[in-house]
């Protein structure tokens, strides 16, 4: 039995694969104060569907995936540790100037950003190694150790250590650790030649600030995750979801926790992509997970998840660069809690405030006064206020409307029920938005492409986003409304490394090439062989960072080989590159050198075999006949009810139609048809 648990700001969703792949899914409210009770409280929830204890099931229990935003909340609230910045003297700017870029060139009123560390808890090591490796300033002994002192004066519970040029040469780094722990024992440190070799300064003293400044914090959370397990009687292995679309063990993770910052979204693509593959011959897929809190758009092209290094943690050039790729995954405040206001301008706004999983939308009886998304749906009809969370969970319509009245209708003239349908329609157009920026302005045009609905709130309004974008299909998954878990189920425990080595292509250092990626293939080697032991099979994937003499920024080419021997062999990484420059940027130049700069390995290690589980069937509702919904253009009609579980495979429908599961509510108005596919996906033409 596997447990697969994605923590969101609102809900935390549970999928449980038993030992012959059926699936059964839950939810419980997130508890932010305590996020692993909302983990504990979901799978007590699946014990008591199986009337057993929770121990009991636990104890079936081959393995936990966990998926937690609780890194990228810490940073955003400023709740992480107290740390220092260690870096070579004369160089204590380095977090401070960062790389240039603003959003608003002109405007000068917008305050310039704090380093990630600040400046009085920067210290400079004197010490210096060159471009070349070679050491141009003996490292001071005794200067680290007062830097030790002030350390511990400072009361300080975490370093970050990055010197100039580690990455050739890190004995310095590796002497800087030595001394830490000798004379600062049980303070984490972290070190960047270990974590992120890579040329850039700012990235890599950025990514190893933000590391060593969650690993008390994430040390302590996943230390008490993996405890509080093994007291409830569960005695399997404990693997958190990664930025990179991949897991780690959490004691592995909680040594490199920058990992974890995207930990949670990063797995709907994974899932969407299957999903698509099943139903769809599209070349591009839309992968939309919307949750309490916010609303994930990532992107699946020609089945290949892309990855961005330009991961910021709050805006661009304003907040903090993570420096690490990450899977490209766009996010704005619009969900099933985002907020409806009117400004005193008379304009209607969603968003990008929440009212989260406390207090909750207004009908949610828990303390809420302001009108969200999920409200105006209650007062629209699209959700029944006795069959929530599976009848669970009763909603309070009248309050619902009452609030919607008071801080909608009201300010701007209108009936209810219009009210709340300009509320869904100003939500929907911010979603169109964060979908058009990862598609329309990257060149892919989304009539071509399939939309995979994804979270809770999903099925609410993805068919007018897909009407508005021009997505001839929309896929609702059956395990949709967990998406984010249900791809935790299908990823694979990974582990990435990296070397940087710089070589032209008319100057190729073969054996300077070949050296450092034998020396990686080991590392992933003994990644497969350890933690990856028990996999049903493994590989290893190369790439290289790459660019044209003279241009600033390196892009990532797969390297079709392992190692390069032959001239054959060194076309072919040229051509690779040449096809990579040209589907990025449409151009290509075959006469221009070509700087090779990073290498990577990754390896990547398949826990199980076979395609997605199925959702068991479960007893699902008695409905028939319709319900009174509004829609926007058309008024109040009569919509069909479906049971979303009882629906027979391959059986067309039409609408205005509702299609309800327990966890799930989809719309369908009357320009829509719809079925259920053989994969158990709703498959819908808007």
């Amino acid at each position: 039995m596997r447990f697969a648990c994605d923590t969101g700001g609102t809900f935390t969703d549970l999928i449980v694969e038993d030992d012959q792949c059926a699936l059964t899914m839950y939810k419980a409210s997130t508890t932010p104060d305590d996020p692993v009770k909302g983990v504990l409280d979901a799978l007590s929830l699946a014990a008591e569907d199986r009337t057993i204890s929770l121990s009991e099931m636990l104890g079936q229990g081959e393995m936990l995936i966990h998926g937690t935003t609780h890194a990228i909340n810490a940073i955003i609230t400023g709740n992480t540790a107290r740390t220092a910045f260690l870096t070579t003297a004369g160089h204590p700017d380095i977090l401070v100037l960062r790389e240039g870029g603003r959003i608003e060139p002109f405007n000068f009123v917008a305050a310039y950003p704090e380093p990630y560390i600040p400046r009085a808890l920067t210290f400079e090591v004197p010490e210096r190694v060159n471009s070349a490796g070679d050491v141009h300033t003996p490292l001071d002994e005794a200067g680290a150790l007062e830097i030790m002192e002030r350390l511990k004066a400072a009361n300080i519970e975490a370093v970050a250590v990055c010197l100039l040029w580690s990455i050739y040469n890190p004995a310095h780094e590796l002497r800087i650790a030595d001394l830490l722990e000798e004379h600062l024992p049980g303070v984490p440190y972290t070190l960047s030649h270990r974590l992120n070799p890579a040329l850039r300064e700012y990235r890599r003293a950025s990514s190893t600030a933000i590391d060593a400044s969650l690993k008390p914090l994430m040390g302590r959370y996943l230390g008490g995750l993996t405890e509080r397990l093994t007291g409830a009687g569960f005695s399997g292995r404990t693997l958190v979801l990664t930025s990179q679309g991949g897991m780690l063990d959490a004691h592995d993770l909680a040594q490199k926790p920058i990992h974890a910052i995207n930990s949670g979204p990063s797995m709907a693509p994974i899932a969407g992509r299957t999903y698509a593959e099943l139903d769809s011959e599209a070349p591009n897929v839309i992968i939309a997970d919307t949750g309490g809190t916010t609303y994930d758009v990532s992107l699946v092209r020609d089945g290949r998840i892309p990855l961005t290094k330009e991961t910021w943690i709050g805006q661009p050039f304003r907040g903090h660069m993570t420096g690490f790729p990450s899977i490209d995954i766009k996010s704005v405040g619009a969900g099933g809690g985002s907020i409806a206001w009117v400004d005193a301008g008379g304009l209607l706004h969603v968003g990008p405030q929440s009212a989260g999983a406390v207090p909750g939308p207004v009908c949610y009886g828990a303390g809420g006064t302001e009108p969200t998304v999920t409200d105006a749906c209650v007062a629209l009809g699209y959700l029944d206020p006795s069959y929530f969370l599976g009848g669970s969970m009763k909603l309070d319509e009248a309050a619902s409307v009452a609030a919607i009245k008071e801080y909608v209708a009201d300010p701007l003239g209108l009936p209810v029920a219009d009210a709340a349908a300009a509320i869904v329609s100003v939500a929907t157009e911010n979603m169109v938005q964060a979908i058009s920026d990862i598609t329309v302005d990257q060149g892919i045009d989304p009539a071509e492409s399939v939309l995979i609905g994804g979270g809770g709130a999903a099925g609410l309004n993805s068919v007018f986003i897909a009407r508005r974008l021009g997505c001839p299909t929309l896929i609702i998954p059956e395990t949709g409304a967990g998406l984010s878990a249900s791809g935790a189920l299908m990823s694979d425990l990974t582990n990435e490394y990296r070397a940087t080595f710089f070589t032209t292509s008319d100057e190729f250092d073969r054996d300077g090439v070949n050296g450092v990626l034998e020396a990686l293939r080991a590392e992933c080697q003994e990644f497969i062989d350890g933690p990856g032991a028990a996999a049903m099979s493994s590989k290893i994937e190369y790439a290289v960072e790459a660019r044209y003499a003279s241009q600033v920024w390196e892009i990532e080419v797969p390297l079709p080989m392992d190692r390069v021997e032959s001239e054959d062999q060194l076309d072919t990484l040229a051509g690779a590159f040449h096809a990579m420059h040209e589907r990025i940027f449409a151009i290509r130049d075959p006469g221009s050198v070509i700087e090779y700069v990073g290498w990577t390995a990754t390896a990547r290690c398949h826990l199980r075999d076979g395609g997605p589980g199925r959702l068991s069937a479960g007893e699902g509702h008695d409905v028939s006949g319709t319900r009174k919904v509004y829609f926007a253009n058309a008024g109040e009609v009569d919509a069909a009810v479906y049971d979303f579980e009882k629906m027979m495979t391959g059986e067309e429908h039409f609408g205005p139609a509702i299609i309800e599961s327990p966890f799930t509510t989809v719309v369908a108005d009357a320009a829509t048809r719809f079925k259920r596919s053989a994969s158990g996906s709703l498959v819908m033409r808007p």
